[in-house]
């Protein structure tokens, strides 16, 4: 093979090489000193694995955080500092709907190359990693068809075809599935995809080499992407896929696929939170946690708080009522949305046992508040309008944790990318149990919990506690295992929005929001209803609208509250 170095310095220069020993830039920085019998696929698969858990700031800012970190309820802006209102992401803005199609829809390139080059005829063909290829395609189109609901997928990476079909979400879910056995059945009893400079190794981001963990990630993906097909309309392969899935290994105590996040790599190459949080300046791009998640850990004495988020800094603050000339709106709802406030900082303050007596008076034209300093964990409502933004001080929500929004640089950890967890795969088979599959579903569900706090560096004696207090969220139904689920996913708000939008649980963000004088309702085709996908990119339009009319044609009307084929 005489083409083989000039084909792999000319691909190694048009997507890098990357490695993940300490970090992704470390080694292989110099192309041309690979000689021919070094060259191998593994230096392809490290760039599509982060790309897709990790991409660059422009898309980690404005598909994570600006739309499904809070989707999910997990994060919320709209504090009186925040540069926006948090109806950001609710009301359609261009830019920010085209940085997350764009950076969706570009992503297939490194991956189908990287399955090019190991199918059969390709330059670096090995059947192992072509299986951990699928696999990581299964990741990519469940997370891509999740979002946006019908998408490009059997025809998407065919060279002839300049414009691709839209496939529907059956069609993708079952092509995923597909893909997922091929994978499995390829590897077999595999440990690794060769030897030398075919071991996928430390290239590997996700499972370092091991093919049976990938063999058991993939096993408990179908079961994931089963168990959102099953009881939506035209399910009938879901229930034979959870059966299939029960019966062989699934990701169990100790089988985190995480993503160690790289201190050094530029952010444009590879974003964190702390690329938004620190870079940006002041108060106006920071965020708070979200009430509805906070409050359920308060009411639980969850251990993994402290984990996730930090104390409500606080402070004293008094706000006047605004003239009625100038601000009739203002004037007519101070007391309601004065209070509204208070009654979200004195319910969490309640929650731990606190005083709450003194930390709001109600004058005729002036209200006083006066928050605990560094006392409490409060979380900040979600979808609050610009109306009432300068009364929800800063101060009075809790901020993540600092390990969640770490800077990079500073030699301390960063919070690992959640890719699939032990405690999903458990969660998964409780609710197969109670959906009559086989399996103890309370046992199951305390695995869950368990190794959903082992995530998290919960001590052990607090998680027998946590399990033996009897607490509301300790007894398996399907409602506390999706609710459980969708703590378990916090900084995935990919996976944790479609939690909430398959059970319609946590109840108080799938409800939506309705109070003009508080709330932001989003565009008309939301109008308050919890959103249930993202628009289409402009780019969409503009090169495939032919294609895109079709899917339209079948899904409904491009609107974030129009429903996809799965959600309840």
């Amino acid at each position: 093979m005489k083409t083989i170095k000039i084909i792999f310095v000319g691909l190694v220069l048009a997507f890098g090489l990357f490695s993940c020993t300490k970090d992704f830039v470390e080694i292989n920085t110099n192309p041309n000193a690979i000689l021919p019998e070094e060259a191998s696929a593994r230096y392809f698969i490290t760039n599509p694995q982060y790309q897709l858990y990790a991409p660059s700031r422009y898309p980690y800012w404005r598909a994570h955080l600006i739309h499904v970190d809070r989707y999910a309820g997990h994060f919320t802006f709209g504090h009186h500092g925040s540069w926006w209102s948090d109806e950001l992401g609710y009301s359609y803005s261009s830019s920010y709907t085209d940085a997350s199609w764009n950076w969706m829809e570009g992503y297939l390139g490194g991956l189908d190359n990287f399955m090019k080059l190991t199918d059969v005829g390709g330059d670096f063909e090995n059947p192992l990693m072509y299986a951990t290829g699928q696999i990581m395609k299964g990741l990519y189109y469940q997370m891509f068809t999740d979002i946006f609901g019908e998408i490009p997928y059997s025809e998407a990476a065919d060279p002839d075809i300049a414009l691709p079909k839209f496939d529907t979400q059956i069609e993708i879910y079952t092509g995923i599935i597909a893909d997922l056995d091929a994978a499995m059945a390829t590897i077999g009893s595999s440990v690794s995809t060769g030897d030398g400079v075919e071991d996928l190794g430390n290239n590997d981001l996700y499972c370092g080499g091991d093919l049976q963990k990938w063999k058991k990630l993939a096993n408990t993906l179908k079961l994931r992407i089963a168990t959102r097909a099953y009881g939506a309309t035209g399910d009938n392969f879901a229930g034979d896929a959870i059966t299939a899935a029960l019966n062989a290994d699934l990701l169990e105590a100790g089988d985190d696929i995480l993503l160690t996040k790289d201190a050094e790599i530029s952010q444009w190459s590879a974003a964190a939170y702390s690329d938004v949080w620190y870079r940006f300046g002041g108060y106006g791009s920071k965020w708070s946690v979200g009430q509805v998640l906070i409050n359920y850990m308060l009411k639980n004495d969850d251990p993994r708080l402290p984990e996730y988020a930090k104390f409500a800094e606080g402070g004293d603050f008094t706000f006047i009522r605004p003239d009625e000339n100038d601000n009739p709106d203002g004037y007519a709802n101070f007391e309601k949305r004065t209070r509204f406030i208070a009654h979200a900082i004195n319910g969490a303050i309640d929650i731990q046992g606190g005083d709450t007596s003194a930390v709001f008076t109600n004058y005729v034209d002036s209200v006083m508040y006066d928050v605990p300093v560094n006392m409490y964990y409060i979380g900040q409502p979600t979808r609050l309008n610009s109306k009432i933004k300068s009364y929800a001080r800063a101060e009075f929500w809790s901020d993540p944790a600092e390990p969640v929004i770490q800077f990079k640089n500073e030699g301390k950890p960063i919070r690992e990318e959640l890719i699939l967890s032990a405690a999903e795969s458990y969660f998964l088979q409780a609710q197969a149990a109670l959906n009559g599959f086989s399996g103890d579903a309370q046992s199951l569900y305390e695995s869950g919990i368990t190794e959903a706090m082992n995530l998290w560096g919960v001590d052990e004696g607090d998680i027998t506690t946590y399990i033996a207090s009897g607490a509301p969220l300790t007894t398996a139904s399907l409602e506390n295992i999706a609710i459980q689920r969708w703590m378990a996913c916090y900084t995935d708000g990919f996976e944790a929005w479609s939690i909430v939008r398959k059970s319609g649980f946590p109840a108080e963000l799938a409800a939506g929001v309705s109070d003009v004088d508080i709330f932001g309702l989003g565009d008309a085709g939301l109008n308050g209803l919890y959103p249930m996908r993202l628009k289409y990119g402009n780019k969409a339009y503009n090169t495939n609208g032919d294609n895109l009319q079709v899917a339209l044609g079948r899904q409904g009307v491009d609107e974030q509250g129009i429903g996809l084929w799965w959600a309840k």
